[in-house]
């Protein structure tokens, strides 16, 4: 059979891609090893989501008495009605892409997608049985998987990865996280919420979610340790030994070597773009770094070849999938589309408080030599925040000395995750502080301290 269109992978960036291209009017195939909806919905982005609404219920229960209700005494979680909850999110979101397959009229195979010569994309499906399917175009969108220390690879068992941690049939006493980043630090803060006695957040970085600015990450580690999370930055792991009823991790740190134990290792050092048995090699499709080289269009060095996603050197993110997979569908249209912006990539991180950020951190405009202005509201001085016992963090805004236009805001407290939208808006149009500034914002809201530090960029804050 023969299609316009043929998207290998269903997650964020395959299956956007794949209803972009119908919509525009192609015949269009999805093919798919696993659920629909790929990694980010059915073990990532909304499992998590899920696991840590349960862990703020349950912080909420802790907090009863703040709020003016009689204390009384926190039940145990079940675990397993709270990863029934979750897997059930996932499973709706999942039928819900499914309905958009149906709506859209996109062809779904099954199995596993592979290249030949002449843009054929060969299936093999759970049975072993092949067939093969010819396109004008064929997008790669095949995500990623998780990755693992050499001397820890994971086991399922006592090493375990975000795949393992989304399902646990019953709670470690203790558990070890390594790496800080969005995976790794939602994790520590969910195990810990729910009730494990230790968590150990290790980062061979100086600072946990190194990606982030260092005052939102200095923020995070405050709030971590103040809920009872043990946070290692400048400490490499050096090795886990699991032939005991424990795993004993031995940790180089500043003060020298550490020996912890725990129950349980969750590794969470990055993901591996899932480029293996598709055929790229047989084609000559150019690499770059294990990931797939493509052009400002996502079009690779094979003509009717393309890719998005984490198997491209471009940030792994779900949003950035899905806004490439536009780029690259609407290209192939004709529709002449503006290329991804990677200066406003957005990053989020659900832990509590959370963490909200687009643009440049204080620490890279320093090193590109780039003069600017810092603005700075906390949320102890929010009305809403106080209100609703979300004192901890604050929104940070950098703005470019000379033309007064905003380089970057990083936010960390209650719900920022929700006011970052807005913020890459302003950016993607090149606004200043001024115009935010001037910008009436509603009030009593967490969002009015962005305006809040945009005035204090100008020495002109009213509240602090």
């Amino acid at each position: 059979m023969k299609y316009d269109v043929i998207v290998i992978g269903s997650g964020p960036g395959g299956y956007v891609a794949a209803i972009r291209a119908s919509q525009l009017g192609f015949q269009t195939a999805i093919v798919e090893r696993s659920e629909l909806g790929g990694i980010c919905l059915n073990w990532g982005c909304i499992p998590t989501k899920a696991l840590l609404k349960s862990a703020q219920a349950r912080h909420y229960a802790e907090h009863f008495a703040d709020y003016g209700f009689d204390a009384l005494e926190l039940p145990e979680p079940d675990i397993r009605k709270v990863v029934e909850r979750s897997r059930g999110v996932s499973a709706q979101m999942s039928k819900g892409v499914e309905f958009l397959m149906k709506k859209n009229k996109i062809t779904v195979i099954a199995g596993h997608g592979s290249l030949k010569p002449g843009k054929i994309v060969s299936v093999k499906n759970e049975a072993g049985e092949v067939v093969d399917y010819e396109a004008d175009h064929i997008i790669l969108a095949t995500g990623a998987r998780p990755n693992s220390l050499p001397f820890a690879p994971i086991d399922g068992q006592k090493i375990i990865s975000y795949r393992q941690a989304l399902v646990p049939e019953t709670l470690p006493k203790s558990l070890a996280v390594i790496g800080s980043g969005a995976i790794g630090s939602e994790f520590a803060y969910f195990y810990k919420t729910m009730g494990v006695q230790e968590v150990y957040l290790i980062e061979y970085m100086e600072r946990i979610v190194p990606v982030e600015d260092d005052d939102v990450a200095a923020q995070l580690s405050r709030s971590f340790r103040k809920a009872g999370i043990k946070v290692m930055v400048s400490a490499q792991v050096k090795s886990v030994d699991t032939t005991g009823e424990n795993c004993v991790l031995t940790v180089q740190t500043k003060k020298g070597e550490e020996v912890i134990e725990v129950e349980r290792v969750l590794s969470a050092v990055g993901v591996i773009p899932n480029t293996e048995n598709l055929g790229l090699e047989e084609l000559g499709v150019e690499m770059v770094r294990g990931k797939v080289k493509v052009d400002e269009y996502c079009r690779t060095n094979v003509p009717g070849i393309y890719a998005i996603g984490d198997i491209i050197p471009t940030p792994a993110l779900a949003h950035m999938a899905s806004a490439e997979a536009l780029c690259c569908v609407e290209n192939i249209a004709g529709l002449n589309p503006k290329p991804v912006n990677y200066d406003y990539v957005p990053g989020c991180t659900y832990t509590s408080p959370e963490v909200a950020s687009v643009g440049k951190t204080e620490r890279a405009l320093k090193a590109e030599g780039v003069e600017y202005k810092v603005g700075k509201f906390p949320f102890t001085a929010s009305g809403k925040a106080v209100s609703a016992g979300d004192r901890d963090g604050f929104v940070k805004i950098l703005v470019d000395a000379q033309t007064d236009r905003i380089l970057g805001i990083h936010m960390i407290g209650g719900n920022v995750t929700e006011m970052l939208s807005g913020m890459v808006v302003a950016m993607n149009n090149g606004l200043t502080a001024r115009q935010i500034i001037h910008s009436v914002h509603p009030h009593p809201t967490m969002s009015e301290a962005i305006m809040e530090a945009a005035a204090a960029a100008h020495n002109e804050a009213v509240h602090i």
